[in-house]
């Protein structure tokens, strides 16, 4: 289960818990009120008696008498208070009259002040009912509804309250001081009465509900949390990059380019691993098929570079056309020699040439050949376009010394384009073969040109220099698209890519002139 990583996991769980929140909040919207309820809630109690005249008051209650306040006796009582009440429907059924339970005409009962301390009871001396939004209320408070001057507490008719619908109280009271509770009391078949709560005092609705803002709020961490996630671990790659570990094996001539490119194609693709393991093109090509023989499905994150063509024997191998591979013949610096012809070179790799003093008089100094081994493309390019023929068998463990009595050259293999240079710049009579741009960075030795023509890649296709080849890279079957093998490939052979193999001193066969000279073969 690829899928199953820390962060992976973390975007789920909080994924799920928005989910949660959702259906949650809408349970609560839409299933909770599902019942009949009836709320109540103070908008307005205000002290209005004597007590107050003429003082500017910074306590609760704080007013200001004038005129009719000041003159009337009735408001004598210090404690005199007016209180505004609204009583609702806040639920998500309809009240009838028949859902008052409490018997005969009684509907609800307001009780003003505390029922346990009598100094803070209110007595009632004035009402008034009031329903704008609802006027066919008004019509339950018939001549028949007497409320009790003087009590303390007011019992309601029967009211219908369809959901939504609400009615008001003023009412005139005595004797108690402001603050003290006033409560409604009553039984609601299948309901409740309770005291609910506003935002604002005029009954201005909130732009958005309690639910909509828990909701908000929820919903909006999980998408914080989900943008941390993707923002920390989960960047995309850019466009035609592609994340994971490749490893790139074969050619050791082309590693070097195959290693500035890696490391600029690790930089612009971040998450990417590329892996150079170069041990020769023939090596390489093995390596990949044991690889994809391995590979149940698809095409395993090996690519292998090869100077020419694989040999026979690998079907599941796909190639493609990278570059044009320039290589040069290398001598040691004791060696004052510029140019030798086909003929020449032929001659001393057979062994019909052994010293150096045979093509340079005022020399004598025995000839060493450094060559790669078997598993080398840049010998096996060497033998066929340059030799005609295989390299003499391998006598020498030093390449100093002879160890084979029958052999007529002085001849060892070493295993890398490396070893070949440092051996060659060693040895004072050494000749060996490069890639192009290695053969001219050791100090020790120098290029040899062939027939009077030196490697060029401006004059390649015009020139008969005869020592280049194309580079191929291999892959198992077709990788998909998506795959670091593809995108990695893509990179070396367009792009930044053409830029460093040219630096190199190849031809990209992606250019107009890499495509005629590639198409030839």
């Amino acid at each position: 289960m690829d899928w199953l990583t820390p962060e992976n996991l973390i975007a789920v769980v909080t994924a799920l818990v928005g989910v949660l929140v959702s259906v949650v909040a809408i349970w609560i919207e839409r299933w909770v009120p599902r019942r009949r309820r009836i709320g109540y809630r103070v908008q307005l109690d205000t002290a209005i008696g004597a007590g107050a005249a003429h003082t500017v008051l910074t306590g609760p209650g704080a007013t200001v008498r004038r005129g009719f306040f000041d003159t009337t006796p009735e408001l004598a009582d210090s404690n005199a208070t007016i209180v505004l009440l609204r009583i609702e429907n806040d639920g998500g059924l309809a009240v009838t009259g028949d859902h008052y339970t409490d018997g005969g005409n009684t509907g609800l009962t307001v009780a003003f002040g505390s029922t346990e301390d009598a100094a803070r009871r209110r007595h009632m001396k004035a009402i008034v009912v009031t329903a704008p939004d609802h006027p066919g209320l008004l019509t339950h408070f018939d001549t028949t509804w007497q409320p009790q001057v003087g009590a303390t507490s007011l019992v309601l008719p029967k009211v219908p309250l369809n959901r939504g619908a609400h009615y008001k109280l003023l009412v005139l009271l005595t004797g108690g001081p402001i603050g003290s509770p006033v409560s409604v009391h009553g039984n609601i078949a299948d309901g409740v009465v309770h005291l609910n709560h506003s935002t604002t005092p005029d009954d201005k609705p909130a732009v958005f509900s309690r639910a909509a803002r828990t909701v908000t709020v929820a919903l909006s961490l999980c998408v914080i949390a989900l943008a941390a996630i993707i923002v920390r671990e989960q960047n995309p790659p850019p466009v035609g990059c592609e994340r994971g570990t490749l490893t790139v094996t074969g050619s050791t001539a082309f590693a070097p380019v195959v290693r500035e490119v890696a490391a600029k194609y690790e930089k612009d693709c971040e998450g990417s691993t590329i892996v150079v393991d170069a041990h020769g093109s023939t090596s390489g090509i093995r390596k990949l098929a044991e690889e994809g023989a391995k590979t149940a499905k698809g095409s395993p994150a090996v690519l292998a570079l090869s100077d020419g063509r694989k040999p026979d024997g690998f079907p599941q191998l796909r190639e493609s056309m990278v570059a044009v591979s320039l290589f040069t013949v290398v001598v040691n610096d004791a060696v004052p020699v510029d140019n030798l012809t086909l003929d020449q070179l032929r001659r001393v790799y057979r062994g019909e040439i052994r010293n150096w003093g045979e093509l340079i008089p005022s020399m004598d100094q025995e000839i060493q050949l450094v060559s790669r081994d078997a598993n080398s493309g840049t010998r096996e390019v060497f033998q066929r376009r340059v030799l005609g023929r295989n390299e003499p068998a391998n006598s020498s463990l030093d390449c100093v010394h002879s160890n084979d009595p029958e052999s007529k050259v002085i001849r060892c293999e070493l295993d890398s384009t490396e070893q070949v240079l440092s051996t060659v710049a060693r040895l004072d009579g050494a000749i060996g073969y490069a890639e192009f741009r290695n053969g001219s960075a050791v100090k020790g030795l120098h290029r040899v040109a062939i027939d009077g023509h030196q490697p060029n890649v401006d004059e390649i296709g015009d020139s008969p220099y005869p020592y280049r080849e194309i580079e191929y890279a291999y892959t198992w079957g077709v990788p998909r698209a998506d795959s670091l093998t593809s995108s990695f490939l893509g990179y070396l052979s367009r792009g930044s890519g053409q830029d460093i193999i040219r630096a190199h001193g190849h031809l990209p066969c992606a250019t107009p002139k890499g495509l005629r000279i590639c198409g030839d073969g």
